[in-house]
């Protein structure tokens, strides 16, 4: 491997954490102040991806489709947590987690209702569609720096709130323990509404982010939340900084890895069994660094502090 093509590699599992970022620190708060187990959080994904694309292909333009998909997604978030989710906060995890992945079924099949089973695409706007020379010979795409980028600023906007506003405080407090706030006189279910709908909106901003990228389909969210799983566990429940920092690990580790295995098993192998070998172990990598974490770390890399 080149340390050019190395380099654009490193970019790529950037680009791939931020976006394991915006579904993960949702998920992470939801987890981590509602003690409530979401399966669901991978289709309000999906979501957000499908609102993107119709609201783009209605708009002509991915601007516009983007800012109708956001609020979108907050009210389509918001809407499941006053039929569904507001039911199951009092129950223990395993009625949250079938009932959750309840939805997921019946999300699944609903889009196929709605837009088909025919995956849908949306078009890169031309402004964002070119290349950047990032040094010489190293063209990049600059769509793929935006999304690293709004990646940047909403972590940065997070750390902002939770860390220096009087909600982030509640949010902390909420997660720690969510009974003695209630009884300081908090309304802890307006408290958890908000941080749900927050959750919902930001995968719905991760899916309409990456909609461009790849094809908008149906059951699009099942592999990335199994990812977000991996990443609230190494980071840690309920940790900004955990989610963000795990996010970019996994990112990182999980691009390079199926560039870098094969490579390295081309030592003992024909190039043909060491690029099928590597490519198959390399997925295994993220899960064997979630063993060790919860082995020697169990609270995760970054737990919140009670």
């Amino acid at each position: 491997m080149t340390p050019t093509f190395a380099f654009i590699q490193i970019l790529n599992g950037l680009q791939f954490g931020m976006i394991l970022f915006l579904i993960a620190a949702g998920l992470t708060l939801v987890f981590g102040v509602m003690d409530f187990i979401n399966l669901a959080h991978g289709v309000q994904y999906m979501v957000g991806a499908y609102l993107a694309a119709a609201f783009t292909a209605w708009s002509g333009s991915f601007f516009i489709g983007l800012a109708l998909a956001l609020p979108a997604a907050l009210l389509f978030g918001l809407l499941l947590e006053f039929l569904v989710f507001r039911h199951l906060y009092d129950r223990d995890h395993l009625d949250q987690v079938l009932a959750t992945f309840g939805v997921i079924l019946f999300l699944n099949q609903a889009v196929k209702l709605v837009w088909g089973a025919e995956p849908l695409s949306v078009p890169i706007p031309d402004v964002l569609s070119g290349t950047i020379e990032l040094s010489d010979g190293i063209l990049y795409p600059v769509y793929r720096l935006v999304i690293i980028g709004v990646g940047l600023g909403v972590g940065l906007l997070l750390y902002a709130v939770v860390n220096h506003t009087r909600l982030g405080m509640l949010v902390r407090a909420g997660a720690t323990n969510a009974p003695m706030v209630a009884a300081l006189g908090v309304n802890i279910r307006l408290l958890f509404t908000i941080v749900f709908g927050t959750g919902a909106m930001l995968a719905g901003l991760a899916g309409a982010m990456v909609a461009p990228l790849l094809s908008v389909e149906p059951g699009m969210g099942d592999h990335v939340l199994i990812l977000t799983f991996v990443v609230i566990v190494i980071g840690g429940i309920g940790s900004m900084r955990g989610a963000f920092v795990a996010a970019l690990l996994i990112g990182l580790i999980d691009t390079l890895g199926r560039f870098v295995a094969p490579s390295v098993l081309r030592a003992v192998l024909d190039p043909a069994a060491a690029s099928q070998v590597g490519t198959a172990l390399a997925p295994m990598l993220i899960y064997l660094i979630m063993a060790g974490v919860l082995c020697f770390r169990p609270s995760g890399l970054f737990p919140m502090k009670h």
